[in-house]
């Protein structure tokens, strides 16, 4: 199969997981269930045929370092599991617009701003050959995402758009994918088991089961940069929005929830603990609580969430499928355009890999 050109924007903890983990992968056998991994093989891609070819950031740490030295750079503090090798691929300064709220300005050593266009991130991606555009903006980015969105549909880049800003789930967006003929998938990427995806699974537990939910909330903390950008409320309405909507929208009546990030630890690093609590009745009105807690490094918990779906967009580039991806974005994002239970989406993506469903 053809490699899969993709560029990232933002290279903090998320994007070094994911670059570490094309590495660490690069010799999984098809053939062998692999730790971490939901398809070794998807559509006829492995992951080894990923390949990066451009990277944007803000930080002066990391503009014009090679991407695989940029990854490891301060304040990245995911854990290096894999040895990456240069990469040929020097980091380009990208527009600070609202991608660094200025809480965040030190702590991501941002460089002034300068005077970066659209046109030269088109130019980049241009030149890069780049297919994918993978977006890791911090959380409350609404601005950026929405630059770097049109940069792909200018570029002829399809977009994946990791973060809680909404654009595969917005309907005037999602349209301007379709006119260009380019496939996007989002919005807000679930980890592989992670607090959203627990949170989903208990709720459809106890609904299956006849369970009334009477109140539930889900507090996550932790300590690397996108947990510090998050100590601001008005950056979190989206975010808010999207893990809310993931969990009610399994539940067929009103449930007073209360759900996000809650506070800031900084000695946790990149390890994200989050308290899952549910109340609520079973049979003759007896009361039941479910009390969770779950601990996970955070970054490392979405790479393989991404690598599908690089994959499957991929594979729609390939097919020429264009605008929102469905099967895949319901699978693995909290906000997609259509909200289903897991296995239903689960279901959809096995069946469009097999050429099956066309979204």
């Amino acid at each position: 199969m053809a490699e899969i050109r993709v560029a990232v924007v933002g290279v903090g903890n998320s994007a070094s997981a994911l670059i570490q983990g094309v590495e660490y992968y690069k010799n999984a056998k098809e053939n062998e269930t692999v730790p971490g991994l939901m398809h070794v093989n998807f559509g006829g891609y492995h992951v080894r045929d990923i390949r990066f070819v451009a990277a944007f950031d803000v930080s002066k740490s990391k503009i014009g370092k090679d991407l695989s030295e940029a990854i490891f750079t301060e304040p990245n503090c995911c854990v290096k599991f894999a040895n990456v090798p240069p990469l040929g691929v020097k980091v380009s300064p990208g527009p600070i617009l609202d991608g660094v709220a200025e809480h965040m300005k030190k702590p991501f050593n941002a460089y002034d701003g300068g005077a970066v266009e659209r046109e030269d991130i088109i130019k980049v991606l241009k030149d890069s050959g780049a297919e994918i555009l993978v977006n890791y903006l911090p959380v409350g980015s609404y601005n950026a995402t929405r630059f770097y969105a049109q940069a792909a549909l200018d570029a002829g880049c399809a977009l994946v758009n990791c973060m809680p800003e909404f654009i595969a789930s917005n309907e005037a967006w999602s349209k301007k994918f379709e006119e260009k003929k380019l496939p996007v998938a989002g919005d807000d990427v679930k980890s592989q088991l992670g607090a959203t995806i627990l949170h989903r699974n208990l709720v459809r537990l106890c609904v299956d089961r006849g369970v009334i939910v009477d109140e539930t909330y889900q507090l996550n903390l932790g300590g690397d940069t996108d947990f510090l950008n998050m100590t601001v409320e008005e950056r979190l309405k989206t975010k808010r929005v999207s893990k809310t909507e993931a969990v009610k929208s399994l539940v067929p009546y009103d449930l007073p929830t209360r759900i996000g990030p809650s506070d800031y630890v900084p000695f946790l690093e990149n390890k994200k603990i989050c308290y899952i609590w549910l109340k609520g009745r079973k049979f003759g009105d007896r009361p039941l609580t479910i009390t969770v807690k779950l601990e996970v490094e955070d970054s490392p918990n979405s790479a393989g969430v991404v690598i599908d779906v690089i994959r499957a967009v991929k594979l729609a580039l390939d097919r020429k499928i264009a605008g929102p991806l469905i099967s895949i974005s319901s699978y693995a994002f909290k906000h997609p355009p259509i909200q289903v239970p897991d296995p239903v989406a689960k279901e959809w993506v096995e069946e469009y890999i097999k050429g099956n469903r066309e979204r």
